[in-house]
């Protein structure tokens, strides 16, 4: 996983990186299909033939400019028919809409961790290939896809009660904010990029801590970390993008941006649409937190648990709500 990673994002050429790209997808195939539950097989076969057909057109892709122009750099994409198709082949690697259908199905039959590692590293390479190539993509369709994807991704997340699932829509809805700006501000996708997998990986974790896989489960997981649930609370709230929390600052900026760039109709369009995943989050925020379950328990709140909450976990939860102020400093970095 570590090797096609790398192969990718530190690649110049088409075929290095599809082949990283290759790794990639062979290496996680494993993971998926662990646990031999026919959901665990189902979602590893959803997710082989999307990858594979991805693949296929992201080599397609980088042959066809080659054979328009000779170049097989991938910062010289300049055949206009290229650069749809790659924009499809990494749309459909990414799960944005409307090559999103694979992604919550796969999520919801694989295991928590493995969810973490399709959510976060497995977008990395395919965002790289986008960051590349992204001053000859076309503008208007990644704004399309992108306020389809957060209009689809607050939609479905209302309805949900599996949290993979409720999780595999927010990661579709933040996707959006990271194509609508790529073509303007490239840093700015990968900042966001960065963020979003910070928070993602804490409430992953912290899920995998307490052993919740629907909302029922999560009312009741309480009484296993009173504290890490009230953690849990504020990192939902950051993923949302609330203003004192971490997750405000990937919006903010963009909104900025997209402002800078006259597209203040888009701005505020994906704006609302972002209401539909507070709308979300606030709910999953108010079971772990708000929300003590129906029955009494006649046992004290465990404030000591046997198992003490990983150091990782911690220090993630400490950065997901707390970065805002010392943003100066990130966007001194980048």
């Amino acid at each position: 996983l570590l090797l096609g990673t790398t192969i990718t994002i530190s690649s110049n050429h088409w075929i290095t990186a599809w082949a990283g790209l290759e790794i990639n997808t062979l290496a996680i195939i494993p993971l998926i299909s662990k646990s031999h539950h026919p959901r665990a097989i189902e979602a590893t076969i959803k997710y082989f033939l999307v990858q594979a057909t991805a693949s296929t057109l992201i080599l397609f892709s980088s042959m066809s400019n080659a054979w328009a122009t000779g170049q097989w750099d991938i910062t010289q994409l300049n055949h206009p028919t290229s650069c749809l198709l790659l924009t499809s082949a990494i749309a459909m690697k990414l799960g944005l809409v409307p090559f999103h259908f694979w992604f919550p199905e796969v999520l919801q039959g694989a295991s928590m961790t493995t969810a973490l590692l399709l959510s976060t590293m497995m977008k990395f390479p395919p965002i790289t290939i986008l960051f590349l190539t992204s001053h000859s993509l076309n503008p208007t369709l990644l704004a399309a896809m992108a306020i389809a994807s957060a209009a689809l991704g607050g939609w479905m997340g209302l309805n949900q009660t599996q949290i993979r699932k409720l999780l595999a829509f927010s990661s579709i809805s933040h996707l959006g904010w990271m194509a609508l700006i790529i073509a303007y501000s490239p840093d700015l996708t990968l900042l966001t990029f960065y963020l979003y997998t910070l928070m993602t990986a804490t409430v992953f974790l912290a899920f995998n801590t307490t052993k919740a896989l629907k909302l029922s489960t999560m009312m009741t997981a309480w009484t296993k970390a009173p504290v890490l649930n009230v953690t849990l609370m504020l990192t939902l709230l950051s993923l949302a993008g609330l203003p004192p929390l971490t997750g405000f600052l990937p919006k903010w900026l963009i909104i900025q941006e997209l402002t800078k760039q006259e597209m203040t109709t888009t701005a505020t369009i994906i704006t609302m649409l972002s209401l539909l995943g507070l709308f979300f989050y606030l709910r999953l925020a108010y079971y772990s937190t708000i929300t003590l379950p129906p029955n009494s328990t006649n046992y004290m709140k465990q404030w000591h648990i046997n198992k003490p909450t990983s150091t990782p976990v911690a220090i993630l939860t400490s950065l997901s709500a707390l970065l805002l102020p010392i943003s100066p400093m990130i966007l001194a970095a980048i």
